[in-house]
């Protein structure tokens, strides 16, 4: 057996971003790695892990996430593949798309909210009924 024929056995650690108290980032975020924002984005986060928006952090604009656990504000578009979790200081508003919610007592939704599962149900009768209507 060679050396590099040997496998990597280490788990691969996805990075963490922070972006803190104080700082603001206007743009397009990419990235594979989990999120913490204690300060305010201003643009898309895309990512495949997880976004945590802490109590003095704002986020407006889009978000695609794995999941997100909000504590701040949010304004926006936010698609959500598994569970967002809305803590009892979290204010929402814009658009949602998501698989799980979780909400505490105390936290302002004022969002249109869909559940993934419905979104596809809906795009499928939506094609069945293109579909006769030709």
């Amino acid at each position: 057996m060679k050396f590099s024929d040997k496998k990597d056995k280490t788990p691969q650690v996805l990075e963490r971003n922070i972006i803190g108290t104080n700082t603001t980032i206007v743009g397009d975020i990419i990235s594979e790695g989990d999120f913490r924002i204690d300060g305010k984005v201003d643009g898309t986060i895309k990512t495949k892990g997880r976004v945590v928006i802490g109590k003095s952090g704002t986020a407006i604009g889009r978000v695609e996430c794995t999941n997100a656990d909000i504590e701040g504000k949010f304004s926006g578009e936010l698609f959500v593949e598994n569970l967002l979790t809305l803590k009892a200081t979290a204010t929402i508003s814009g658009d949602v798309v998501i698989s799980k919610l979780s909400v505490e007592p105390g936290a302002e939704f004022n969002a249109t909210c869909a559940m993934k599962g419905a979104v596809m149900e809906l795009k499928n009768e939506q094609k069945s009924k293109e579909k006769s209507a030709s």
